[in-house]
This record gives structure tokens, sequence and C-alpha cells, in this order.
């Protein structure tokens, strides 16, 4: 009687903490929606009704991670500003160009479900992207309306938006570089190529070089400043 009286969120909590478990120790290919339904004691039918496929569920739970991550809320919840557009740009380089060097394979593995996504169905990569866009997208298109307010970037054409993306899909394709156990590409030093990374986005998003010297720093956009230095002579 009292699993007739649970309700839906409960329900699917439950869900996606036999999920958790399973993905963990099977990983994500090795786990099926069925062994799913077995480890939350329901049938497989019913856990179509929260979930429509497995990487809906795996999708959820990455969302889940960021969520229950301070260093991330604490960023969602900065005033929309330059400091803030320049920040989500630079906390997103450091964290793909860390996944090829971390010890965290599960964060290698998801990188590589990512890419594979988009060569098959497309399913995992379109409900990854539709959990980021709801996570970050209001915070960033925020604070680059702010950028452009303050005349720290020039004004956009078009859906303010797809910057971000074109900035996640280039930071993306430099990671996949470095996850072979050979990089298919060398770019150099790693200091360097964040720094590089982060100001080739920042300059395409439109931000100028005084707002990337000023907001940046020193040590990662030393060209930029010396660049705003010269043009203001």
């Amino acid at each position: 009687m009292s699993s007739l009286r649970m309700t839906s969120d409960l329900r699917r909590q439950l869900i996606l903490g036999a999920a958790k478990r399973c993905f963990a120790r099977h990983g994500y290919t090795g786990t099926t929606t069925k062994s799913v339904a077995a480890a939350a004691a329901i049938s497989e039918a019913l856990l179509f009704k929260h979930f429509p496929s497995k990487a809906a569920l795996y999708a959820e739970i990455l969302s889940d991670e960021c969520e229950a991550d301070p260093a991330f809320i604490e960023l969602l919840e900065r005033e929309p500003s330059t400091a803030t557009l320049v920040e989500v740009i630079r906390r997103m380089v450091a964290h793909f160009l860390r996944i090829a060097d971390g010890p965290d394979q599960e964060e290698a593995q998801r990188l590589r479900l990512m890419a594979t996504s988009h060569l098959d169905d497309g399913e995992f990569a379109r409900l990854l992207y539709a959990k980021i866009e709801t996570l970050i997208g209001a915070a960033f298109v925020g604070s680059l309306e702010r950028a452009v307010a303050a005349g720290d970037a020039r004004p956009y054409a078009g859906d303010p938006l797809n910057l971000f993306w074109f900035a996640h899909h280039a930071v993306m394709t430099a990671a996949l570089t470095r996850l072979p156990a050979t990089p298919c590409l060398a770019y150099g030093k790693a200091n360097d190529l964040e720094r590089q990374l982060c100001e080739f986005l920042l300059r395409g998003i439109g931000l100028n070089d005084a707002a990337i010297a000023s907001h940046l720093g020193h040590d990662q956009a030393a060209d930029a400043g010396k660049a705003a230095i010269a043009e203001s002579a």
C-alpha cells in the first residue's frame, strides 16, 4: 500500500538513486533500463513513465551533480556582469582541458559519450545541451547584456545564446584532441593553452582587450593587456 501512495517526485528520486548505483558499477554501456528498474524494485514500464530512455536518466544525473556543486551554485548566484561572463568562460575552459589530465576516467568517458552521441542518434547530446542551457543559459545571456551595456563588449547580432554554444563547442573539441594517450594535436604548454583559449573565446564573444585584461587576470591575459595599453597610447 505504501508504494501506491508514493509521490511521483519520490519515485523519480528513487529511480535516480538506483540509476546512479548502476552507472557507477557498470558504466554507461553496461547499464540497461532493465537493470535500473530491477535495482529500483519497479517494472521497466514504470521507469519509462518517468524517464523515456537510458540517456535521459544519465543526463538527469549529470544535471543533478552540477546543481549540487557549491562552486557552480555560487557562480550562478553572482550578479550578471562582465566579470561573471569571464568567469563562466574561464571555468568552462578549465573544466574541459583538465578532463584529459585528471585521474577521473568517468569524466573522460562522459566526454567520449557526448562525442559518440553526435555520430549516433544524437539523443544524449540533445538532452545534455538542453540541461546545460537550463542551468547556465540565462546567466550567460544576462552577463553578456551587462557587458555590452558597460562598453566591455560589442553589440551582438542574432541569438546571444549561440555565442555560448560556439564557445562550448570549441573548447569541447579542444578537449577531445587530448583524450587519447597520445594527443591528436600538440597545442603546447597546458597553462598557455588555457590562457589562449580563454582569450580566443572571449574575443569571439565580443569582449574588448581592456575588459579581458581587467577581468581574466594579469597572468592569463598579459598579451591582451599589452594590446589594450598600445591602443590607448
